[in-house]
């Protein structure tokens, strides 16, 4: 099993490089984060992952062993294949992906071409208990679910004909008196209060 590659770029493109070690070139499936790492004609060290199927010997690599440890779990869920995981990584950054998962943010990781619905909420049921080490707190996760109440809310009021920046001092103070405030409970409220 090859665990890592230390070479230099021979060809280099936003999905794939090509690793030349001593003569031998290593066609290897990249994420965007790992390309824009690396650099034609200069050395490179990657972590890999090899995949080994009946019709082919695959080699992904990664410019740190955490984009790898990401990977192997997003491809461990039924439904995501290689590909789509690195499209997940070129998408969003480890945080964002961890986040999504952690917050319940289906739509976020929907973003990724090829991810639907379904796919989605399987990631998030199977690494919602995997996905802690990847440097997200407990605050991160809760001021990104209350930035998403305040947008969702802030957004629907404008449908309404009321500026955003009338209702957002609004929203801000409702949200610190009831962190645990709904979209509909504080769109009522600002209606309210105007």
């Amino acid at each position: 099993m090859i665990f890592s590659l230390q070479g230099s770029v021979q060809e280099l493109t936003p999905t794939y490089a090509v690793i030349n070690v001593h003569g031998v070139g290593y066609y290897v499936g990249i994420s965007l984060m790992t390309s824009q790492a690396l650099a034609l004609n200069k050395p490179a060290f990657l972590f890999i992952q090899q995949i080994i199927r009946e019709d082919a010997h695959l080699l992904f690599g990664f410019n740190t062993r955490s984009e790898k440890e990401m990977f192997n779990l997003l491809i461990s869920v039924n439904g995501v294949g290689a590909v789509s995981a690195l499209i997940l990584l070129s998408t969003l950054t480890l945080e964002e992906i961890a986040t999504a998962i952690l917050s319940k943010n289906s739509a976020l990781i929907q973003k990724a071409k090829g991810i639907g619905a379904k796919t989605a909420e399987r990631i998030i049921v199977d690494l919602k208990d995997k996905v802690q080490k990847f440097g997200i707190e407990a605050e991160n996760i809760s001021a990104f679910v209350d930035n998403k109440v305040k947008e969702e809310s802030l957004s629907a009021l404008e449908v309404l004909g009321i500026p955003k920046r009338m209702s957002e001092k609004m929203a801000d103070r409702m949200m610190k008196q009831n962190p645990e405030i709904t979209v509909e409970e504080l769109v009522k409220q600002i209606l309210k209060n105007i």
